[in-house]
């Protein structure tokens, strides 16, 4: 049942245990305890709102910096992921298999302020090697959810 309310969770956070009771033919104040279980667990972290800032008037940049560290004796990438996941500008942190160790998801107003925050607080950092930042222009689909209406192909007709 657990995996079965996250999967509805996860696609509509507005959903009550009432609601989420009725779609899966569960009880009410078992589906209440399972989520109240969860959240205590940190199964459930939180509910946030997925906001498609294009459509408002507050500028957003959003980054992607990819980060080489050199990982610390007997804590491995944890305590320098932990130091950079405190920076309040950044929405996410990831280790990766591949070229790089640690990719930094951030938002700024604008793309000077997110070169700032890796010139001046993310590269001095004494493990991190090298940084790479890609800026986002234009997002299409997030958390599994279209933020633009259809794409529609547009093709030449060819006719013999």
């Amino acid at each position: 049942m657990k995996e079965k309310i996250l999967k509805a969770i996860e696609k509509n956070t507005k959903l009550s245990a009432k609601d989420i009771a009725v779609m899966l033919g569960e009880d009410e104040v078992a589906v209440a305890a399972a989520i109240r279980e969860m959240e205590a667990d940190k199964v459930i972290c939180g509910y946030p709102a997925l906001i498609n800032w294009d459509k408002t008037e507050d500028e957003k940049v959003t980054a992607l910096i990819e980060v080489k560290v050199t990982p610390q004796r007997g804590q491995g990438f944890d305590k320098i992921a932990e130091r950079i996941y405190k920076f309040e500008e950044v929405e996410a942190v990831y280790l990766m298999s591949g070229g790089f160790d640690l990719t930094v998801v951030i938002h700024g107003k604008t793309m000077r302020e997110v070169a700032t925050f890796v010139s001046e607080r993310l590269a001095p950092m004494d493990a991190v090697l090298s940084t790479a930042t890609h800026f986002v222009l234009k997002k299409y689909k997030e958390h599994g959810i279209a933020l633009v209406g259809e794409v529609h192909e547009e093709r030449m007709l060819i006719t013999p």
